[in-house]
This record gives structure tokens, sequence and C-alpha cells, in this order.
């Protein structure tokens, strides 16, 4: 039994290994052609490393952050991530906190809208939404924020929640008992017991927000005031397309959650083990 068991799991090790290999081969061509000259991406030669007489350097990349609009993109996709992620964390934590502390059948009445909202895809919704946005001036890259929390807000607080019933309401009691208000029960005593919770949403909030496309092509108005996920769809829709710069602009796109996600990916792992098992 040992040995078959080992066996079983070298198989999966070299499957896995494979299947690891087959996802990071298109990033890895696009970091590739991004130090290349623009003839070698467009011919055979995009598919081969970088040589002598093709390697760019980092001109593609001064390029495209030097290109019309590249770094006020940047810009609003900072301040959406950020704002978005600072925003769903407060509203989240403190929302499941209230519904799994007072059982009421509204409470869980809104528990279970907030997990039925995981569900509705955005496509569903997304002319509805558009129209809405129109209306309350939420189509601007300002106001993008509000609509990633109302999307990301059902899966935070069925994060979250798994989180708050692990923490013993006698130790709130207790803080209660000393003098501590409910703010500052839930702010000194809950948020920091359930912070693997904060870490978790917070990461994926983070990626999601930061990679996001569909709702930033769909919901803002303007053309020059973009995500930088619009913003590299906009170079590939250019009269003149340089595959240098897109090729730069796409991995500067890329890079950053990918770096993040590989920095704290065990933290996501213990997270969610930790709120499924308590």
């Amino acid at each position: 039994m040992k040995k078959t068991a080992q066996r079983s799991n070298r198989v999966w090790s070299v499957v896995m290994t494979i299947v690891c290999v087959l996802y990071m081969y298109p990033i890895f061509m696009v970091l590739s052609n991004s130090l290349k000259v623009e003839n070698a991406i467009s011919t055979s030669t995009a598919f081969e490393l970088p040589s002598a007489d093709t390697f760019a350097g980092l001109d593609n990349y001064v390029n495209a952050i030097s290109s019309q609009g590249f770094l006020s993109s940047l810009f609003y996709t900072t301040f959406i991530t950020v704002t978005s992620v600072v925003a769903i964390l407060l509203f989240c934590s403190m929302f499941a906190w209230y519904i799994t502390r007072v059982n009421t059948r509204v409470t869980k009445a809104l528990y279970l809208l907030c997990a039925f909202s995981m569900v509705v895809p955005f496509q569903m919704v997304m002319f509805t939404l558009s129209s809405m946005a129109d209306t309350l001036k939420f189509n601007t890259p300002w106001t993008l924020w509000i609509i990633y929390l109302g999307f990301g807000a059902g899966l935070a607080v069925f994060m979250f929640c798994g989180f708050m019933r692990s923490v013993p309401i006698d130790i709130e009691e207790s803080g209660r008992i000393d003098g501590a208000n409910r703010f500052q029960v839930f702010t000194r005593i809950v948020l920091p017991l359930v912070r693997p919770g904060i870490v978790s949403t917070a990461i994926y909030v983070f990626i999601n927000a930061w990679n996001e496309f569909l709702y930033a092509l769909l919901l803002v108005s303007s053309s020059t005031k973009t995500t930088l996920s619009v913003a590299v769809k906009t170079l590939e829709g250019a009269d003149i397309l340089n595959w240098g710069s897109m090729m730069a602009a796409s991995a500067i796109v890329v890079l950053p959650s990918i770096i993040f996600f590989c920095m704290i990916q065990n933290k996501i792992a213990g997270g969610l083990a930790d709120g499924a098992v308590k």
C-alpha cells in the first residue's frame, strides 16, 4: 500500500508539473517577447528566446509607459484597487459581524442573499447595471470601486462569517464588562482574531480588482480615463500596433498580481483552511 501511494504521488507530481508548465508558458512568452524588437515578434522567431540580434532591452517598456494615458491608467487602477480593498474589508467585516451575532430571520435572509449573489454572473445584469451606473453617475474611475464593492461583497461576507463564528461570544462579553463599547469590541477584539480572514479576503479582492476588465470596459464612459486592462486593449486596437509595446504593457499589468500572489500564497491556503475548519 505504501509503495502504491508513493507511486501515485509521483504520477500526480509529474501531471501537475506539466499542467503548471502549460499555464506558465503563455506568461513566459509575453515576458520573452516584451524584450524583443518589433520584427522578431511578428515573425517565426516569436517562439524563440531573445538573441543578440532580437534583444531590445527595456525600450518596449519605456515606450509602453510613455504612451498616451498609460500612467494615468496606472494611477486609476491603483486607486480603484486600494479603495475596493479598503471598502470591502471595512463594510463586509462589520456586516458579517452583525449577521453572525444577531440571529434573526432577517439576518439569515441577508446571509443567503450574499451567498446567492456569488452565483449570479455579471453578464446577466450588465445592461441594467450599466444603465444604473450612467443614471447615478457611477461611470467614472473615481466611483468604480462602488461597483466592485457590490459584486465583491457576497464572497467577502461569506468568508468573514466563517471566521466571525469562530470568535467566542464570551470574549466579546468580557470586553463589554470591562467598559469597551461596540466599536472597541469590534476593532480591538474581533478584528485581531479574524486576521487570517482579513488577509485572505484582501488578497482575492486585490487580484480581482487589479486584473478586472469587463466592468471597467462597460461601465466607464470616458475613453481616456480607463484602467490598465482597458488601456492595453486600446493599444491592441490602435491603427499601427507595436507588438513590443503591447507585450511590455501586458507584462506590466500581469506581473504585480503574480508577484503579490507568490509572496502570500501560503496565507491564502492557510486562511481558507482555518475558516473552513472554524
